[in-house]
């Protein structure tokens, strides 16, 4: 008798594809296998560029379904005042100062997991918004953070200055 493959461990985060998008939204589709067909795991959508108010909720969402987030990395220059740590539900989260791009995040579960999500602008317009999370968490993504954001924003997809 042939060895079967092991079975495949996946876990994925609730569907909310189907709810509105807001800010402070992440949408995820994160599957702990050993393959990966789509570019991007996820997105998140903060209300705004403060890194110490934004991190924690998303944090605190990660943790829930996937365990203790160790680090993240994100783009120095799209953030004002980006700590190289901070404390998370009695946790130490690690930040690290990528030149990824303002438009992703990557995040690391224990020593070998990593996810990149999609950063969207705080402020895009909730359509855009939710159309660039969309297609950041479709299993077959093969685009770039930035284009999809390109791609989605179209005009008048930013909120107006106030």
């Amino acid at each position: 008798m042939p060895d079967s493959d092991p079975p495949r461990m996946t876990s994925l985060l609730p569907d909310t594809r189907h709810q509105a998008a807001r800010p402070g939204t992440a949408v995820v589709r994160l599957e702990t296998t050993h393959e990966r067909d789509g570019v991007l795991d996820g997105a998140w959508w903060p209300r705004s560029r403060d890194i110490a108010a934004e991190l924690p909720a998303l944090i605190t969402a990660l943790t829930e379904h996937l365990g203790p987030v160790t680090r993240i990395g994100l783009d120095a220059t799209a953030w004002g005042q980006l700590p190289t740590r901070l404390i998370i539900d009695d946790r130490v989260v690690h930040i690290d100062s990528f030149p990824i791009g303002d438009d992703t995040a990557l995040v690391t579960r224990g020593d070998q997991d990593h996810f990149s999500l999609l950063v969207v602008p705080p402020d895009m317009t909730p359509g855009a918004a939710g159309a660039a999370m969309a297609e950041a968490v479709r299993a077959d993504n093969v685009t770039q953070a930035a284009q999809i954001l390109i791609d989605t924003a179209g005009p008048g997809r930013m909120a107006p200055e106030t």
